[in-house]
Protein backbone atom coordinates (compact mmCIF):
# COMPACT_ATOMS: atom_id res chain seq x y z
CA UNK A 1 0.00 0.00 0.00
CA UNK A 2 1.34 3.56 -0.79
CA UNK A 3 1.56 5.97 1.95
CA UNK A 4 -0.98 8.29 0.13
CA UNK A 5 -3.53 5.80 0.58
CA UNK A 6 -2.47 4.64 4.09
CA UNK A 7 -3.24 8.11 4.86
CA UNK A 8 -6.58 7.96 3.28
CA UNK A 9 -7.76 5.01 5.53
CA UNK A 10 -6.68 6.35 8.87
CA UNK A 11 -8.26 9.51 7.80
CA UNK A 12 -11.56 7.90 6.80
CA UNK A 13 -11.18 5.60 10.01
CA UNK A 14 -10.97 8.95 12.27
CA UNK A 15 -13.88 10.37 10.55
CA UNK A 16 -16.00 6.81 10.91
CA UNK A 17 -15.12 7.01 14.53
CA UNK A 18 -15.86 10.49 14.81
CA UNK A 19 -19.18 10.59 13.45
CA UNK A 20 -19.98 7.19 15.20
CA UNK A 21 -19.05 9.40 18.49
CA UNK A 22 -21.13 12.36 18.08
CA UNK A 23 -24.08 10.66 17.06
CA UNK A 24 -27.11 11.12 19.23
CA UNK A 25 -25.21 14.53 20.65
CA UNK A 26 -26.21 17.80 20.95
CA UNK A 27 -24.52 21.04 20.86
CA UNK A 28 -25.09 21.79 24.30
CA UNK A 29 -23.54 18.16 24.47
CA UNK A 30 -20.69 18.98 22.99
CA UNK A 31 -20.12 21.79 25.75
CA UNK A 32 -19.50 19.42 29.09
CA UNK A 33 -16.54 19.93 30.60
CA UNK A 34 -14.04 17.31 32.27
CA UNK A 35 -13.92 17.66 35.65
CA UNK A 36 -10.51 17.95 35.48
CA UNK A 37 -8.21 19.54 33.21
CA UNK A 38 -9.30 19.14 29.72
CA UNK A 39 -11.02 20.33 26.61
CA UNK A 40 -14.71 19.81 25.94
CA UNK A 41 -16.05 17.94 22.90
CA UNK A 42 -17.09 21.06 20.84
CA UNK A 43 -12.91 22.06 21.29
CA UNK A 44 -11.48 18.82 20.31
CA UNK A 45 -13.70 18.82 16.73
CA UNK A 46 -13.06 22.19 16.10
CA UNK A 47 -9.31 21.56 16.65
CA UNK A 48 -9.59 18.47 14.31
CA UNK A 49 -10.87 20.72 11.17
CA UNK A 50 -8.40 23.58 12.30
CA UNK A 51 -5.43 20.21 12.08
CA UNK A 52 -7.57 19.35 8.72
CA UNK A 53 -7.31 22.97 7.42
CA UNK A 54 -3.61 22.21 7.79
CA UNK A 55 -3.05 19.05 6.28
CA UNK A 56 -5.40 20.79 3.66
CA UNK A 57 -2.53 23.74 2.82
CA UNK A 58 -0.03 20.98 3.12
CA UNK A 59 -1.35 19.12 0.37
CA UNK A 60 -1.53 22.06 -1.59
CA UNK A 61 -5.39 22.97 -1.40
CA UNK A 62 -6.89 26.02 -0.12
CA UNK A 63 -8.63 24.96 2.93
CA UNK A 64 -11.90 24.87 3.69
CA UNK A 65 -12.04 26.72 6.94
CA UNK A 66 -8.67 29.59 7.66
CA UNK A 67 -10.72 32.10 9.45
CA UNK A 68 -8.35 33.32 12.09
CA UNK A 69 -10.77 34.05 14.87
CA UNK A 70 -11.93 30.24 14.87
CA UNK A 71 -8.49 29.07 14.57
CA UNK A 72 -7.27 30.98 17.33
CA UNK A 73 -10.79 29.80 19.38
CA UNK A 74 -9.28 26.08 18.47
CA UNK A 75 -5.60 26.34 18.34
CA UNK A 76 -3.32 24.85 20.01
CA UNK A 77 -3.37 26.05 24.01
CA UNK A 78 -6.19 27.95 23.27
CA UNK A 79 -8.71 28.58 26.22
CA UNK A 80 -11.10 25.71 26.93
CA UNK A 81 -14.77 27.30 25.48
CA UNK A 82 -17.41 27.65 28.54
CA UNK A 83 -19.64 28.80 26.88
CA UNK A 84 -22.39 28.31 23.89
CA UNK A 85 -21.36 31.97 22.12
CA UNK A 86 -17.65 31.05 21.87
CA UNK A 87 -18.26 27.82 19.88
CA UNK A 88 -19.32 26.98 16.48
CA UNK A 89 -22.27 24.63 17.04
CA UNK A 90 -21.95 20.87 16.86
CA UNK A 91 -24.54 20.87 13.96
CA UNK A 92 -22.35 23.02 11.43
CA UNK A 93 -18.68 21.84 13.32
CA UNK A 94 -19.54 18.25 11.41
CA UNK A 95 -20.67 19.81 8.21
CA UNK A 96 -16.77 21.44 8.21
CA UNK A 97 -15.30 18.38 9.43
CA UNK A 98 -17.27 16.40 6.41
CA UNK A 99 -15.95 19.03 3.82
CA UNK A 100 -12.35 19.01 5.21
CA UNK A 101 -12.70 14.91 4.95
CA UNK A 102 -13.62 14.82 1.29
CA UNK A 103 -11.07 17.39 -0.15
CA UNK A 104 -8.41 16.19 1.69
CA UNK A 105 -9.01 12.32 0.39
CA UNK A 106 -9.86 13.63 -3.18
CA UNK A 107 -6.52 15.21 -2.90
CA UNK A 108 -4.49 12.64 -1.36
CA UNK A 109 -6.28 9.75 -3.65
CA UNK A 110 -4.15 12.38 -6.72
CA UNK A 111 -0.91 12.71 -4.85
CA UNK A 112 1.80 11.21 -6.28
CA UNK A 113 5.20 9.90 -4.36
CA UNK A 114 7.37 12.94 -5.75
CA UNK A 115 4.32 15.33 -4.48
CA UNK A 116 4.91 14.15 -0.77
CA UNK A 117 8.73 13.64 -1.12
CA UNK A 118 8.93 17.51 -1.90
CA UNK A 119 10.14 19.31 1.02
CA UNK A 120 8.32 23.33 0.75
CA UNK A 121 10.87 25.86 1.02
CA UNK A 122 11.34 27.25 4.62
CA UNK A 123 10.79 23.50 6.15
CA UNK A 124 12.46 20.61 6.88
CA UNK A 125 10.47 18.03 6.67
CA UNK A 126 8.96 17.06 3.45
CA UNK A 127 4.92 17.28 2.67
CA UNK A 128 4.27 13.41 3.56
CA UNK A 129 6.27 13.27 6.93
CA UNK A 130 4.23 16.68 7.95
CA UNK A 131 1.09 14.77 6.63
CA UNK A 132 1.72 11.78 8.55
CA UNK A 133 2.46 13.67 11.93
CA UNK A 134 -1.05 15.69 11.75
CA UNK A 135 -3.02 12.32 11.33
CA UNK A 136 -0.97 11.29 14.12
CA UNK A 137 -1.85 13.91 16.04
CA UNK A 138 -5.55 13.91 14.76
CA UNK A 139 -6.04 10.23 16.19
CA UNK A 140 -4.95 10.78 19.52
CA UNK A 141 -7.79 13.84 19.71
CA UNK A 142 -10.28 11.19 17.81
CA UNK A 143 -9.56 8.86 20.91
CA UNK A 144 -10.86 11.85 23.29
CA UNK A 145 -13.94 11.58 21.48
CA UNK A 146 -14.84 8.30 23.43
CA UNK A 147 -14.72 9.95 27.03
CA UNK A 148 -16.47 13.14 26.02
CA UNK A 149 -19.19 11.22 24.36
CA UNK A 150 -19.78 9.02 27.68
CA UNK A 151 -19.65 12.56 29.51
CA UNK A 152 -22.54 13.26 27.53
CA UNK A 153 -24.35 10.06 29.85
CA UNK A 154 -24.42 7.88 26.41
CA UNK A 155 -23.22 5.17 28.42
CA UNK A 156 -22.72 2.65 25.48
CA UNK A 157 -19.75 1.50 23.42
CA UNK A 158 -19.98 2.61 19.68
CA UNK A 159 -16.56 0.89 18.59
Amino acid sequence: MNFARQLVRELKLNYGVIQAQTSGLSHEDSLLQLPFRGNCLNWVLGHLVDNRAAMLRIAGIEPLWDNTEYAARYGRESDPIIDSAQALPLEEMMANLTKAQDHLVSRLKRMTADNLDTVPTGDEQDVGAQLAFLSWHETYHTGQTEYLRQLAGMDDKVI
